[in-house]
């Protein structure tokens, strides 16, 4: 089997932000589907499910996804990878409790920073440790400055929606470290199912496979998930008949399948910028276009976007020893 070719920087972090827009449309659709259920655990079973559906076939239609198909099972028994990456779908499953539990609680804004956080932070230490196929990657000064840089813009950005009636109701920080942990987590986990997915890809020849044992993952935890939650709760409503409300699945299929496909050429950290800064593209957008309740666009919200896009720039940019001296 040969390797895919890898991509230049320049096709492949227009990529990755293409990819980081299907987030909060994706999060928006799933967030109404939930309202409608009356169950945010049912809106993500059935994000999930569509999801696993669509990509099963696509494995079977085309050839390339056949073909990968074929190789999963050989990579697994001859250990080409750690069997534990298999299991990369139900980190995206914790992410769906993490905002299913805390969102409610400190509200999307402060949600948005803790899971950013986590997730810049733990892209330097995965490209650090080489977890993912792009291989080790140092962590030069420019790549943390551009991480906090990019935390600090992203805090700016989402600024306007803090204040009375939009931030976190809570009983004092005591009551804030355990709502503030989870999101923290669960994006610090978001790279290392990145690359988990992203080394998967490398073996299975093709991100089809990659992102169907990924659906396989998050859609066994999340049923389980909620088959406890109907023994204990009951069920919610009735599902919805408009077709719109069914899109989640889809688009969760393309955000996992770019981001398996390309840590490969650009690396966890600056796929992972990347995708951010699309996420607060797409959130702007949204804003502008179609504002749902509470939305707020203010000056801030958009220079601290271009100041995100600002910051992944710079950690992307070549900057090779001594080149300031020459």
């Amino acid at each position: 089997m040969t390797p895919a070719p890898r991509l230049p920087l320049f096709a492949g972090l227009p990529m990755a932000i293409g990819a980081g827009l299907a987030i909060p449309v994706q999060g928006r659709i799933n967030g109404a589907l939930g309202v409608r259920l009356d169950d945010g655990i049912a809106a993500a079973v059935v994000s999930f499910s569509i999801g696993l559906v669509l990509m099963t076939a696509v494995s079977l239609a085309l050839p390339t996804g056949r073909a990968g198909l074929a190789r999963i099972l050989p990579a697994l028994r001859e250990r080409r990878f750690p069997p534990v990456y298999v299991l990369a779908g139900g980190i995206g499953a914790f992410f769906v409790f993490a905002q299913s539990f805390t969102v409610g609680i400190l509200g999307v804004a402060l949600f948005t920073v803790a899971t950013v956080t986590g997730q810049t932070v733990s892209g330097l230490l995965v490209d650090r440790l080489g977890i993912g196929p792009a291989g080790k990657k140092a962590v030069t000064g420019i790549r943390v400055i551009g991480c906090v840089l990019t935390i600090a813009a992203v805090a700016w950005a989402v600024s306007p929606r803090f204040g009375p009636g939009r931030g976190p109701d809570d009983g004092g920080p005591a009551g804030l470290f355990l709502p503030l942990l989870l999101p923290v987590l669960a994006g610090f986990l978001m790279s290392f199912q990145q690359a988990m997915n992203g080394t998967a890809t490398v073996h299975y020849g093709t991100p089809i496979a990659a992102t169907l044992v990924n659906f396989i993952a998050g859609t066994a935890v999340l049923w389980t998930a909620w088959l406890i939650k109907l023994a204990v709760a009951g069920p919610g409503n009735g599902l919805p008949g408009e077709w719109w409300y069914y899109l989640g699945g889809p688009m969760g299929c393309v955000f996992i399948a770019l981001g398996a496909l390309l840590v490969r050429s650009l690396g966890v950290l600056i796929t992972g910028l990347g995708m951010i800064a699309g996420q607060l593209l797409g959130s702007l957008g949204l804003d502008l276009l179609f504002p749902a309740p509470g939305s707020v666009v203010a000056l801030a919200t958009v220079l601290g976007t271009l100041l995100t896009l600002g910051a992944i720039v710079l950690a992307t940019l070549p900057w090779p020893r001594g080149a300031f001296r020459r």
